[in-house]
C-alpha cells in the first residue's frame, strides 16, 4: 500500500467501516479508461478485507475505491488483490464484441464508420458511430450476422505491444484525436479486426 486517501486527505491508517481510496504499487484491476469501467473485486490480508466497488486513474496512479469491512489497513501493509473475475469476463466479452461491431459496421456501411464514443461494462457494450442516416432493418441483421459467424468461428485474439507506426503497417485503427504513446497495443481477431485498444479481451 502506497497511500490511503479517505475524506479527502492523506491517512496513515484506515479503519473498518471506512470509505477509502487505496493506491497500490501494483495492481491485478484495470482502471476505467477508454469506455471500458473499472474492475470490482476485493483487497486483503491476515489483518483486514475491503470491497473495491471501482477502480479508477488519474495521471497513470490507479485508484482503487474501496470499504473496509473489517480490520485496518495501513500505508506499507501487503496485500492481495483479488478481481471479480465473473464480472471481469463478462466485460471483457462485451468489449471484444465492440471490436467486431465496429469492423461489422464498417463492412456493411463503409469505411467511414469509426467510434465516436462506448461504453463497455459487464451488461451491456454500447458503440457510438456516425453514418449517413439510421440503419435499415436489412443492415441490422447483416451486421448482427457478421459478429455472430466471427464469434462462432472462435478465431484467435492476440495482441502485441509495438510502435505507432508498425501498428499502422498492420492495419490498425486508430481513433481521431486520441493521443497515444511511443508504445502502443494492438489487438487482432483473426483477420477481420485490429485495433489499438488498451482494453481487456477474450483469447478467442
Amino acid at each position: 500500500v502506497l497511500a490511503l486517501v479517505a475524506d479527502g486527505e492523506r491517512k496513515d491508517f484506515i479503519n473498518d467501516g471506512d470509505n477509502a481510496v487505496v493506491v497500490l504499487d501494483k495492481t491485478s484491476f484495470y482502471a476505467e479508461s477508454g469506455g471500458q469501467v473499472g474492475d470490482t473485486g476485493a483487497i486483503a490480508n491476515g489483518d483486514f478485507t475491503a470491497t473495491v466497488h471501482d477502480t479508477k486513474k488519474t495521471d497513470g496512479i490507479f485508484l482503487h475505491i474501496c470499504n473496509l469491512n473489517n480490520g485496518i489497513i495501513r500505508v506499507g501493509d501487503t496485500l492481495k488483490a483479488h478481481v471479480n473475475s465473473d464480472r471481469r469476463h463478462a466485460i471483457m466479452r462485451n468489449h471484444s464484441a465492440a471490436h467486431l461491431l465496429q469492423a461489422a459496421l464498417r463492412s456493411v456501411l463503409g469505411d467511414h464508420v469509426e467510434q465516436a464514443g462506448s461504453y463497455v461494462s459487464e451488461e451491456i457494450c454500447r458503440f457510438d458511430f456516425t453514418h449517413f442516416a439510421a440503419l435499415t432493418a436489412e443492415e441490422i441483421a447483416a451486421v448482427e450476422a457478421l459478429v455472430n459467424a466471427h464469434i462462432l468461428a472462435a478465431e484467435g485474439i492476440f495482441t502485441l505491444e509495438t510502435d505507432i507506426e508498425t501498428a499502422r503497417q498492420n492495419g490498425a485503427m486508430a481513433l481521431f484525436g486520441e493521443k497515444y504513446g511511443k508504445i502502443v497495443r494492438m489487438v487482432k481477431m483473426g483477420d477481420f479486426s485490429t485495433e489499438l485498444c488498451g482494453g481487456t479481451h477474450c483469447t478467442n
